[in-house]
């Protein structure tokens, strides 16, 4: 993996309020131009091929040390050439040479608050993230809401699936991106809960082209974001977490150390759905988080849950799915909720050495923790304590588990997203992959994390 940063054009500081500043992809069709508006407000605009997919839409951010939203000045840095070859055998395309222009652009609030917008333009994928340096002898900021947002042109249309009200639905489980798409709606129509929409949400802007929106590079210093009902004249915005998911706990907001970066917001663009289908965009923007002394290896697995449901979580069936898995060639096992107590957990080494014995190896299901849901499915509060998950941890290993399944998560807040990495990040210590459900989307998590295989929802 190599990462080539080079210089493309030097440009001025010190610019007017009347100045636009524009980044291109290295192809020169894909164009973002970033200014401030007749008030001040930093805003940038999307054009592909002289078409415009984004109108002047805002940047900025809103905090417990003051608002970020406004500025005297906009300062653009060189732009830059980015170049890197990676590969990843658990994406859609497992090699992939990435090229980039990024540009930095620092502004100045009213009140002498210092933040800077870092845009990343490729042939079809624009990105921005907010980079917060240190205000004096302020070292911590708590972000309240953000506004970014995307102002699509008049007759845009939508395909977009709903965010669900936190603590319904089953178990009081919601939101747990489980909601249908609505296609080609237009832009005014209200989401089905009114909480706005969930990541990635596609747009049809007329016969001009397409563009899709999501993020990327969320971790334990982010919450998690969708995006919002619509607005008005075309307008979506970030939107963050309901405060009553996880049961209330924690902030909806995201909270972290100067200086520091938010996530990426990415928009890619096409004329038709190929970019769209094709990009590699969550991967592209993001980094391994941890170096790993494990191999793992995702294969082909069976899971009696799906055919048989609950009751097959036995030691007869489960054996059963193991000749199946042993006949087709296949690597894994799932053995699903319940198995706690419908094997038990002095039998779980009989059923893990009769896998081996047939080539096979199991992977262990658990709920994400108790305290915020109503979920009964055993095994519960293992995996949100970290004394007791890196015990159950160690004893999976023992038994030459190679992965666990966590479920039924509470939500995009903060701290849930600690949780999911505290999760991988203690699985690789025990060599376990990790595969969730329930769960939100995972944001670049198969390149950030090495033993993250995937996410059900």
């Amino acid at each position: 993996m190599k990462r080539t940063v080079l210089p493309v054009i030097a440009m001025l500081a010190g610019i007017s309020t009347a100045f636009a500043f524009n980044i291109t992809g290295p192809d020169g069709k894909l164009d973002v131009s970033v200014e401030l508006d007749a008030e001040g407000r930093p805003c940038y605009s999307v054009t592909l091929d002289g078409k415009t997919m984004l109108r002047q839409s805002p940047l900025g951010f809103e905090s417990n040390i003051g608002s970020f939203t406004t500025s005297s000045s906009i300062v653009p840095s060189e732009v830059r050439r980015v170049e890197e070859h990676y590969t990843l055998d658990r994406i859609k395309k497992s090699s992939v040479d990435y090229r980039a222009n990024e540009a930095t652009v620092s502004f100045e609030t009213p009140g002498g608050g210092r933040w800077e917008v870092e845009f990343r333009v490729s042939d079809h994928d624009v990105a921005f993230r907010y980079r917060i340096p240190r205000q004096g002898d302020t070292g911590a900021i708590y972000i309240c809401s953000e506004a970014s947002g995307f102002r699509f042109p008049g007759g845009t249309t939508t395909f977009l699936t709903p965010q669900r009200t936190a603590m319904e639905n089953w178990k009081r489980t919601s939101p747990s991106y489980e909601e249908v798409y609505t296609a080609d709606a237009p832009m005014d129509a209200v989401s089905q809960y009114g909480r706005g929409y969930t990541f990635p949400c596609l747009f049809r802007v007329g016969d001009d082209g397409w563009v899709l929106l999501s993020e990327t590079g969320v971790d334990g210093y982010y919450c998690g974001s969708h995006l919002s009902d619509y607005r008005l004249n075309g307008l979506y915005t970030i939107a963050y977490p309901m405060p009553e998911e996880n049961n209330g706990n924690g902030n909806a907001g995201a909270a972290m150390a100067l200086p520091g970066y938010t996530p990426w917001r990415t928009i890619t663009v096409g004329r038709d759905l190929a970019p769209i289908v094709e990009t590699t965009v969550p991967w592209d923007l993001v980094s391994p988080r941890y170096d790993s002394a494990n191999s793992y290896e995702p294969g082909c697995g069976t899971w009696s849950w799906i055919v048989w449901q609950d009751k097959s979580i036995n030691m007869e069936d489960q054996k059963a799915y193991i000749d199946f898995a042993h006949e087709m060639g296949y690597r894994y096992v799932l053995v699903d909720n319940w198995w706690d107590t419908q094997i038990g957990r002095d039998r779980l080494p009989e059923l893990a050495g009769y896998a081996r014995s047939k080539g096979v190896s199991l992977i262990m299901w658990y709920s994400s923790s108790g305290y915020w849901n109503d979920i009964e499915q055993g095994p519960i509060n293992c995996m949100d304590n970290p004394i007791r998950r890196k015990a159950e941890m160690r004893w999976l290993r023992s038994l030459g588990v190679k992965g666990i399944k966590v479920d039924f998560f509470g939500g995009d807040k903060q701290e849930t997203m600690r949780l999911y990495e505290a999760i991988l990040s203690d699985a690789d210590d025990h060599g376990l992959m990790v595969i969730f459900h329930g769960c939100t989307l995972p944001r670049g998590w198969e390149r950030m994390y090495p033993n993250y295989v995937g996410s059900e929802a």
